[in-house]
């Protein structure tokens, strides 16, 4: 797996910890034992022949069967304690996660929390290989088929800028955004998917000279009068210096927005203790 995943012998040595020569060796042992040919050295690097590829996602399974043997045993004692790691997607991250975390601390003491962030599909990704426990998500995004529990809402408001046409309105509509340059953050993010296809639906068009890397470039860019954008609640609730820098108006019914969830492997050892701390989470609606 390290030698797939990084496509060098030589750097899937140090990440084992045993010098080249030894891994070799263990691999050409393991290709005698198994009868085929697993690696193919090319000037480039070092790729899996097509026998190979399927050993290698066996032995990924195998490796998260073991790590849920381990849950397992851990969750008959305190299911909570220890060590569980959780992902959560960017455009959730910064404005949920100081909201939960001393919640999450005062009713669990001995859970230690280890975070990652990434896009949605790099997310599931690492549940799947069981490197990660829990992730925090859109329930709109393509989850892979993990299992879901919904949290709560988190509806979308118009962002422009102070001297945009909309400006003054109190309330907008679908029929508001017909005709507007719509920024939207780039490829990969689940945020930028949601809008994006309100916007279709409304009529309106992606700015399609930019996709911003991160919400506070959006936001910058939406100050400056380069176009409009959708805003998740969440975000401008943590950040009351956004009235001030922009116009936020709400949406008339039907409100368009996202729904807040968490997602984990069907076949995760641990699923009682994930949907208890996910009870946690929900005090954020």
């Amino acid at each position: 797996m390290a030698i797939s995943d990084r496509e060098s012998f030589s750097d899937a040595a140090a990440s084992c910890g045993v010098s080249q020569p030894a891994l070799s060796t263990q691999v050409r042992k393991l290709e005698a034992s198994l009868g085929v040919s697993l690696f193919e050295r090319r000037p480039t690097g070092v790729v899996a022949t097509e026998a190979g590829e399927r050993v290698i996602a066996l032995a990924h399974r195998i490796v998260t069967d073991v790590g849920d043997l381990v849950f397992a045993a851990q969750s008959m004692q305190d299911p909570l304690r220890g060590t569980l790691r959780l992902g959560v997607i960017p455009t959730v991250a910064p404005y949920l996660l100081p909201q939960i975390m001393p919640q999450i601390r005062e009713r669990f003491p001995e859970l230690r929390l280890l975070l990652v962030e990434e896009r949605t599909s790099r997310l599931t990704s690492l549940v799947h290989d069981g490197e990660l426990d829990l992730i925090l998500v859109a329930l709109e995004s393509d989850l892979a088929g993990l299992e879901t529990l919904r949290l709560f809402p988190d509806p979308f408001v118009l962002a422009v800028s102070p001297t945009h046409r909309l400006a003054r309105r109190k309330w907008a509509g679908a029929k508001d955004l017909l005709g507007e340059d719509v920024l939207l953050l780039d490829d990969g993010h689940c945020l930028r998917d949601q809008a994006l296809a309100i916007c279709d639906a409304a009529g309106a068009c992606e700015l399609g000279d930019f996709r911003a890397t991160s919400l506070s470039t959006l936001l910058q860019m939406v100050e400056a009068g380069v176009g409009i954008t959708l805003l998740p609640t969440m975000a401008v609730k943590t950040n009351p210096y956004l009235r001030t820098q922009l116009r936020l108006i709400d949406f008339r019914s039907p409100v368009p927005g996202r729904t807040i969830a968490v997602a984990w492997r069907a076949s995760s050892p641990i699923k009682d203790a994930l949907t208890t701390l996910a009870g946690v989470l929900t005090t954020q609606a």
